[in-house]
């Protein structure tokens, strides 16, 4: 019972991000090239239909990278640069970006 009371003070506590298992300095590095398409930070695409990435929720960067890896999400570039992420890299993306200030709201 206690184990469970401490997981839920801190997920209270901490910000979402610091919950994620990737590195977000390490994901910062590595970065790089999404910037071309996504903005600095993840917060400014160039395209309209290209996602926001910053203050995205981790998991859900962190799947939808996986799918584009296997190719379960269909997108010529992006299925290119993530077939050359390993696990660490794509934890750490998520954290990087899930820790970015953003204009994403929640709707509920």
């Amino acid at each position: 019972m206690k184990i469970k009371t401490l997981l839920i003070a801190l997920s209270v506590s901490l910000p979402l991000a610091a919950l994620a298992a990737g590195n977000p300095t390490e994901g910062a590095k590595k970065a790089e090239t999404c910037k071309a398409c996504h903005g600095e930070g993840g917060a400014k695409p160039i395209q309209p239909d290209y996602p926001v990435l910053a203050g995205q929720h981790s998991d859900y960067l962190v799947a939808a990278l996986n799918q584009y890896k296997s190719g379960k999400r269909k997108n010529a570039s992006m299925n290119g640069f993530a077939a050359a992420l390993k696990p660490q890299d794509i934890e750490d993306l998520a954290a990087y970006f899930a820790s970015q200030p953003s204009d994403l709201k929640m709707k509920y």
